[in-house]
């Protein structure tokens, strides 16, 4: 992303917020069957094999409920109008943390969007700055266009996507795509199965049938899981462009 090889990102609010949370506070390694009762009884949310402490989530709070509290008076002074994207770009650049990726989205004005923006500790945070101070305003539908407009103003070029893992995400960049009749690359990393009649199982060509991937397309699914797949993807593809992307930005 430094090097300006990705145009777009798409994420969770998990992705987001735990991103954040990272660069405020550690969060430590456990077990898949570690009890539920126990954990919580010790302060500890369990993420997978992840343990992430409560009090990560009171930093997170004192952190951004200060930030709200600015954005609410640059809106009321200033007009600023808020998106759900606009809000990742502001806190990239607050967290000033190398290790996040929402801050190298802010420097390399990449926009980041995320469509279930309230689903998690940041639609915490939001919730809980409406009782203390109300009137922030963030507005989905800009982003929508936003998005869809990433996919649209394409043309003439080709668009791609990579997609990690399954849910929301996934089905908001397929669907931007539609409006562009199809993407024309696609690769799929997850191991979602189609069975269960999931989007998040759903193998490309089901995107096809749909007009969010071009019948001419090429695309792939790898199942696996994708911090294992991706990091070798990366590697040896966009790393491998680096210095010939540095080059050309010189």
């Amino acid at each position: 992303m430094v090097f300006l090889q990705v145009d777009v990102i798409v994420t969770t609010t998990g992705g987001v917020e735990e991103d954040l949370i990272k660069c405020l506070a550690p969060t430590f390694k456990g077990d898949f069957s570690l009890p539920g009762a126990y954990l919580r009884s010790k302060g500890l949310n369990r993420i997978g094999n992840l343990l992430v402490p409560n009090d990560n989530y009171c930093k997170f709070e004192d952190w951004i409920i200060p930030i709200f509290d600015e954005m609410l008076k640059e809106q009321k002074e200033e007009n600023v109008l808020w998106t759900p994207s606009k809000l990742l770009a502001r806190l990239g650049k607050e967290i000033n943390n190398e290790s996040s990726y929402l801050y190298w989205a802010y420097k390399m004005n990449i926009p980041v969007f995320c469509p279930g923006l309230t689903d998690g500790s940041l639609g915490d945070m939001l919730y809980f700055h409406s009782f203390r101070t109300s009137g922030l305003i963030i507005d989905v539908v800009q982003d929508i266009r936003a998005m869809n407009g990433e996919a649209v103003h394409a043309n003439p070029k080709k668009t791609g996507m990579i997609i990690l893992g399954g849910g929301l995400p996934k089905h908001h960049i397929c669907n931007a795509n539609m409006m562009r009749n199809g993407a024309d690359y696609a690769v799929f990393i997850n191991t979602g199965q189609e069975f269960d009649g999931s989007d998040s199982g759903a193998r490309p060509d089901e995107a096809v049938s749909w007009g969010k991937i071009r019948g001419s397309a090429k695309t792939v699914k790898v199942y696996c899981d994708a911090t294992i797949a991706f990091p070798l993807l990366v590697a040896e593809t966009f790393a491998t462009k680096r210095d010939q992307t540095c080059e050309s930005k010189t």
